[in-house]
């Protein structure tokens, strides 16, 4: 786990070392995908059968408040590795060989903190990672180099800083009721969580309290309707490259604090809480949709409708925590869909916006839906590429997309039938706009400015090639994931 942590950043200060852009980029695609390697043969090295968390590394770190460096992985944390990866090396090809060596030393930086997240089990050494992936994300917004993304880049990191801040404090109370960090024992005290903090702060809703410090501090990350402004603007006015790392990486960072952190350690006040959350996920599913299909701009499309996506994930885990007794393959369904859902969703929402930034480069910048027409006609190649990609998001069978929405569907129906009866409402509006995304710039009459609009070459073609493949992969064979984190 720690060796895993350190290739990126190793690599980070080779690429700073090296002399030219062209060099740079070769260290730190050589360094990503040593770091996909060893994600891999960790993941092939787990034990399926003995379940739980493997890997383990616990040392000391400042015994006198209860620190310790504490990392290992289960099921998901592997599950979550290969995604991170594999998105990033894709992120660097993508960009095409015009990435600065600064962008690929951030991007090394951010894949460290991202790691470190996923395999770190001490809340204080989870939340140093976590809070750090905000300094390289916060640079490689404003990398733009424009006026809006400087904007940008701001408000995302005032929101997800202050959402951190109410996170920590929340378990720093959790730590003077319990004496820990260690999040494998909260886990174990979680049904009585909430009775020792009200004890130790003789309040009977100071549980409530830390509860909300941390459901804010993950719903900005999520993020959360309404807590979710920052990011159509962030992921707008990045570079493309860097809008696939922030949609298919530093998103799930909210949904794993979620698995990881809320739902063991505050299981009844989840219960408790389940009709306000199912309507935040609600809303974070129809709001969503519903703005995706009022905007014109490719990437702020795709932005809410990364959205709306991840308010599916909020749909399975509320609704599990809804219903904690009985009914447990509906529990189990909805909760297989959700870890599913995270994977294919940061797969299927990166891909489309390293196609955005392909259109992007050929048009000199533009990207409104109305900018174009007919371009299957110019560059069918492109056209039938990224139309997977868009398939799979509104959820096609046979495609990744599908597997984990119809799990979520179909464990929530029969947990509580009319969340997922309203939720449906999202998923007709999500096939509209991205069926409206084909039509207007793929199909009808090519105009003449786009005549020799500029086909996919056979380097762009094999950057998404393997993605592309696993959609299908994963779309046809879903247990090659759900083996991962099930017991067989």
């Amino acid at each position: 786990m720690t060796l895993l942590t350190l290739i990126p950043f190793v690599g980070a200060l080779m690429v700073a070392l090296m002399p030219t852009q062209r060099s740079a980029r070769a260290m730190g695609l050589s360094y990503m995908l040593g770091a996909l390697a060893l994600a891999i043969w960790l993941a092939l090295g787990y034990d399926h059968a003995a379940g739980g968390i493997q890997f383990i590394e616990r040392y000391a770190w400042i015994p006198a408040l209860g620190v310790q460096y504490f990392v290992g992985a289960d099921g998901l944390s592997l599950m979550l590795l290969i995604l991170a990866t594999l998105i990033t090396p894709f992120a660097v090809l993508a960009a095409g060989p015009g990435i600065s060596k600064m962008q690929i030393t951030l991007i090394l930086l951010l894949e460290t903190t991202i790691l470190g997240t996923f395999t770190a089990l001490n809340f204080i050494h989870w939340f140093v990672f976590y809070e750090l992936s905000l300094v390289p994300a916060f640079l490689l917004i404003r990398s733009a180099g424009t006026q809006a993304s400087t904007a940008a880049a701001l408000r995302f990191f005032i929101y997800t800083l202050l959402g951190g801040l109410a996170m920590l404090i929340g378990f720093l109370a959790i730590q003077l009721a319990t004496g820990t960090f260690d999040l494998v024992r909260l886990a174990e005290m979680g049904p009585s969580l909430d009775w020792r903090l009200a004890a130790r702060f003789g309040w009977p809703s100071a549980g409530l309290l830390v509860f909300g410090c941390i459901f804010l501090g993950l719903a900005v990350k999520v993020p959360v309707v309404p807590f979710h402004t920052w990011l159509p603007d962030a992921y707008a006015e990045a570079p493309s490259s860097v809008t696939m790392l922030l949609t298919g990486l530093m998103s799930k960072m909210g949904v794993y604090g979620l698995l990881r952190l809320l739902v063991p350690l505050f299981p009844q006040r989840m219960q408790e809480l389940a009709g306000p959350l199912l309507w935040l996920a609600l809303a974070t599913i129809i709001f969503s949709a519903f703005t995706a299909l009022a905007q014109t701009d490719l990437k702020r499309i795709l932005a809410y409708s990364s959205i709306n996506h991840l308010g599916y994930c909020l749909l399975g885990i509320f609704a599990v925590a809804a219903v904690p007794m009985g009914a447990p393959g509906a529990r189990a369904a909805a909760t297989n869909g959700v870890i599913l859902q995270i994977f294919n969703h940061g797969l299927t929402a990166s891909a489309l916006f390293c196609f955005v930034g392909f259109i992007e480069r050929r048009s000199g910048g533009l990207r409104g839906v109305g900018d174009f027409g007919g371009l299957r006609t110019a560059a069918p190649v492109l056209a039938g590429l990224m139309g997977i990609a868009l398939f799979s998001s509104l959820g096609l069978p046979g495609l990744n997309g599908f597997v984990g929405e119809f799990l979520i569907f179909s464990g929530t129906f029969s947990l509580v039938w009319w969340a997922a009866a309203l939720a449906a409402i999202g998923l007709f509006v999500t096939a509209v706009f991205l069926l409206a995304i084909i039509q207007k710039v793929f199909t009808g009459p090519l105009p003449e400015r786009w005549a020799k609009f500029p086909e996919l070459t056979f380097g762009e073609i094999a950057t998404v090639a393997p993605v592309i493949a696993l959609m299908f992969v994963l779309g046809i064979f879903p247990q090659l994931l759900i083996a991962l984190f099930n017991k067989p």
